[in-house]
């Protein structure tokens, strides 16, 4: 797509805005979304120095999964910041691209002021982004599609790199002297998944095996790591993508009698438990709940000031950042509300 077609791209050549986060923000409680349901955010007060700007409207369309927790941290964010901005925000999510691409057209077709998005299969996401730019609607992507943000014609970015971290990743696992890896990944064809699995080959000394496993039955997970546990016994390491998977893996390595270790991408408060106790050696933090906060505060400042995160040019990245035993405390207290 030619990124000049849409009628903003012209303030691309002022200077690099930083976005600074709010303080004292209004978190509003949210549950988990199934796939496809739209569930309107609504606060139940006010945030600490609330935007009195024009009422917006802004759709967050993720794919995330059913029973997928690291999404309500990404929510949490994105509803402090809508809280903050006097923005109504609309959440919606599913894990099928043809579908994450319909309820993207919902929100075309609702004329929303903004849309924010994951692009875990950016191809599917080509075409209505396209109809999003013709529509005059400011599109933003989040967590996955570091790689493909700027060729689909998006304003901005907010995400980690998953090559670099999986890359990073794969340092670790040298440095605690492993040899034998199996990276799970839950979801076959999510681009970021897959990055984060071959960077983590890239660097690692050892041997690394792919294992995929489907993250939508934890059971079927459970059993599928036991089995490969069990066939391998010289596996000495399992690397996880997600929290659950993590948690769900170390229950693997009790009944397949393994006496490999679990490390992980990705927190939620269970996760940080599981490594102070010792369970989990350690994670990669991308930083949800400001991913969320980020890409709904980039929409808001677009429109009432012009600004772009990264000039437009650059990714504003999250992460990686590890936590292990030596540093979990710090993060344990805000895992504990949810928002790491």
């Amino acid at each position: 797509m030619d990124r000049t077609f849409h009628p903003r791209r012209s303030r691309r050549i002022a200077p690099l805005v930083a976005l600074a986060a709010a303080s004292a923000l209004l978190v509003a409680g949210c549950s988990s979304s199934s796939g496809g349901k739209k569930a309107e955010e609504k606060s139940s007060g006010a945030a600490a120095g609330k935007a009195t700007t024009p009422r917006m409207t802004v759709a967050l369309v993720t794919h995330q999964a059913p029973g997928d927790t690291f999404w309500d941290i990404v929510r949490k964010g994105a509803e402090a910041a809508a809280a903050k901005d006097n923005i109504k925000l609309v959440y919606s999510s599913d894990p099928n691209a043809g579908n994450q691409a319909n309820l993207v057209q919902n929100a075309i077709d609702q004329k929303v002021d903004g849309i924010a998005i994951t692009l875990a299969k950016p191809d599917a996401m080509k075409d209505v982004v396209g109809k999003a730019t013709q529509a005059g609607i400011p599109v933003v992507g989040l967590n996955s599609g570091v790689s493909d943000w700027k060729k689909l014609g998006l304003l901005e970015f907010f995400g980690q790199d998953e090559g670099v971290a999986g890359e990073a990743f794969g340092k670790k696992l040298n440095e605690v002297g492993a040899k034998n890896a199996v990276c799970v990944i839950q979801e076959q064809g999510n681009v970021g998944l897959t990055q984060r699995c071959d960077g983590v080959k890239k660097t690692f000394s050892g041997k690394t095996q792919i294992l995929y496993v489907n993250g939508t039955d934890m059971p079927s997970v459970k059993s599928t790591i036991t089995a490969k546990l069990k066939q391998d016994s010289s596996i000495d390491y399992v690397v996880t993508l997600g929290a659950p998977y993590a948690l769900t893996a170390v229950q693997s390595v009790g009944d397949a009698g393994s006496k490999a270790k679990v490390a992980t991408f990705d927190l939620n408060k269970d996760l940080t438990n599981a490594v102070q106790k010792g369970d989990i050696q350690f994670a990669v933090d991308q930083q949800p709940y400001l991913q969320g906060y980020l890409a709904v505060d980039s929409l808001w400042l677009e429109k009432n000031n012009g600004n772009y995160s990264g000039g437009g040019e650059q990714p504003v990245l999250t992460g990686p950042a590890f936590v292990d035993k030596s540093n979990v405390g710090a993060v344990a207290a805000f895992a504990a509300k949810g928002t790491r």
